[in-house]
């Protein structure tokens, strides 16, 4: 639900507070809206639903089952939490498992309100810089893993395509064409990203190409001390991206919990339908497919765009498996717990957070 064109965040020691500027409730706004206006297409498109029924079908849902899919939205932030908490560890910074969560919950919240998802990093960053981990440090920290975010949707994508290419058959031609590129997106972004990591020159030509347009756009003033700037951030850079491609099993226990992250996300589809229609097994192993799908489809447009885009790939896929009426209902309550929700949950952490550094200032790592 985030990301795909957010490739790293800039270096800086004095980030700004991603909450002080006035654009970011607009883009909240904006989200807003689009999430409205989204809803209200899946609703107004479907013949079959009526408000009456999707409350009576709410209203049956089973307890456990819910509070399964509740728990997978909170373990999805989490996960992803754990995976940067291990990402700083392997640098020497050992935070907290709250930092953890905020790192996560700041970096999803914003990658939801702002377009092509650019501002969940630099956000991320301004929170793990006030704790003490340097502009530098984050750089690394992030770029490792978006790296291995973007790796766990390959990886899951591909064993969709293996094991059930029957559902991938079952979609619509604009679905298929949707998830293949998606496919395509994310293995080319995963290469960018390894690139980044393991070929820090790449990203010192990027941000030295970058600080010469400005400057020759006249946007930048000071340019040559600014370049004496830029070269010392991207020395330090080197030495902590080194320093973490060092670290194989710290990489590897990343991608794992970026896995389990991705899994358990998916899983929220089939723990809501299991709270409606008590779903079989194997009905519920089929939903987790297609969802992998849908969510594979989705990813190479960064939300708020490609919220769109995910309802029309889960009602696709639903149609495959169960009534019209049926699919609806399940992509309403489901996306609920998977998104909607989870954006409502990391948005008030971040609130939270934000009011305590700004009351106790920068700490020390």
């Amino acid at each position: 639900m985030r990301k795909t064109g957010d490739a790293s965040v800039a270096p800086t020691q004095k980030p700004s507070s991603p909450l002080t500027e006035k654009k970011q409730w607009l883009l909240m706004i904006i989200f807003l809206l689009i999430a409205v206006t989204s809803v209200m297409a899946v609703v107004t498109q479907s013949q079959d639903f009526s408000i009456a029924e999707f409350s009576a079908y709410v209203q049956g849902a089973s307890i456990p089952w819910l509070i399964a899919a509740l728990a997978g939205m909170i373990l999805f932030v989490l996960f992803e939490g754990l995976a940067l908490l291990v990402v700083c560890r392997a640098l020497g910074c050992r935070q907290s498992l709250w930092h953890g969560w905020v790192y996560s919950a700041s970096d999803i919240y914003f990658s939801a309100i702002t377009p092509s998802a650019t501002g969940g990093q630099p956000a991320s960053a301004y929170f793990m810089i006030k704790d003490g981990i340097s502009g530098m440090m984050s750089t690394a920290a992030l770029t490792a893993n978006l790296l291995m975010y973007t790796l766990s949707i390959v990886i899951i994508g591909i064993v969709c395509f293996v094991f059930r290419f029957d559902i991938f058959l079952a979609y619509g031609a604009t679905s298929k064409i949707l998830i293949v590129i998606g496919l395509c997106v994310q293995c080319g972004l995963a290469f960018f990203f390894f690139m980044l990591l393991k070929r820090e020159k790449l990203l010192s030509r990027i941000c030295h190409f970058v600080l010469r347009l400005l400057c020759k756009l006249r946007l930048l003033k000071n340019c040559e001390q600014k370049q004496e700037k830029l070269d010392t951030y991207m020395q330090n850079y080197r030495e902590h991206s080194r320093y973490i491609a060092g670290h194989g099993k710290a990489m590897g226990l990343c991608l794992l919990l970026n896995l389990l992250q991705r899994a358990m996300q998916i899983a929220i589809t089939s723990f809501v339908y299991a709270a409606t229609a008590g779903a079989t097994a194997s009905t519920a192993l089929d939903l987790w497919f297609t969802q992998g799908f849908v969510n594979l489809g989705a990813t190479f447009v960064p939300i708020p765009g490609a919220m769109g885009i995910s309802d029309y790939l889960m009602l696709d896929g639903f149609d495959n498996l169960m009534s019209s009426g049926q699919a609806v209902n399940l992509e309403l309550l489901s996306r609920s717990f998977s998104f909607y929700g989870c954006v409502l949950l990391c948005g008030v952490t971040v609130l939270t957070q934000y009011f305590v550094v700004k009351k106790r200032g920068k700490m020390k790592c």
